[in-house]
């Protein structure tokens, strides 16, 4: 612990810096459990998320011989043109959600194109979204577990240090500041003592 000074003006800065570190524990305390609460609510939907996954590419293997034959065909329909995410406020952090992904639209002549072409086309576009969404996912996570960190580091720093830190110093400050006003007392009452003894002397003389 740093020296502090013992006086009323060092007395009041740090009853000012408990109340401060009073006031926004609470505040700090609230932001880790939401954090917490939304991290939990979003490994559910990631744990959602792989399960449709994993349902969807089983769907889609099952005529995979087919795709590996049109892989070239149809590749260009299904990959990305564009991902488009915008943050979201959760807790004061900012994340990102995904807000669509935009695919080229797919242009082919329907008499020579293999009659699965369009199931396969919509199918793998939607695995695409899905895999986009389980990346957003766990870009959230990892966003809200770092500062799930931070915002836990400073609780512990509130909770155990500088509050307990700013009550010591409170109570050594007002036990020094008590004794020297006892002292204080003290001497005037000797100081008056010997004025008196000396006047009554003096009269007496």
């Amino acid at each position: 612990m740093a020296k502090i000074k013992l006086t009323k003006g060092e007395l009041k800065r740090q009853r000012d810096s408990l109340k401060q570190f009073e006031h926004y524990l609470p505040i700090l305390l609230l932001k880790k459990q939401q954090l917490q609460f939304e991290r939990e609510r979003i490994r559910r939907d990631l744990k959602q998320k792989i399960e449709e996954i994993d349902a969807l590419e089983g769907e889609i293997s099952d005529w995979s011989g087919l795709l590996n034959e049109e892989r070239g065909y149809i590749a260009k329909w299904v990959s990305p043109k564009e991902v488009v995410t915008k943050d979201f406020n959760i807790a004061g952090v900012d994340i990102p959600i995904l807000e669509r992904v935009d695919f080229e639209e797919p242009e082919y002549d329907l008499y020579i194109a293999p009659l699965w072409v369009d199931t396969a086309i919509e199918k793998i576009k939607g695995l695409v979204v899905l895999l986009e969404e389980e990346k957003i996912l766990k870009s959230q996570i990892k966003i809200l577990e770092r500062e799930l960190r931070v915002t836990t580091q400073r609780v512990n720093l509130f909770e155990k240090v500088k509050i307990p830190e700013c009550k010591e110093n409170v109570r050594l400050i007002r036990i020094y500041l008590g004794e020297q006003e006892t002292n204080a007392v003290g001497r005037s009452k000797i100081a008056k003592s010997k004025i008196e003894r000396v006047i009554m002397e003096e009269v007496t003389a």
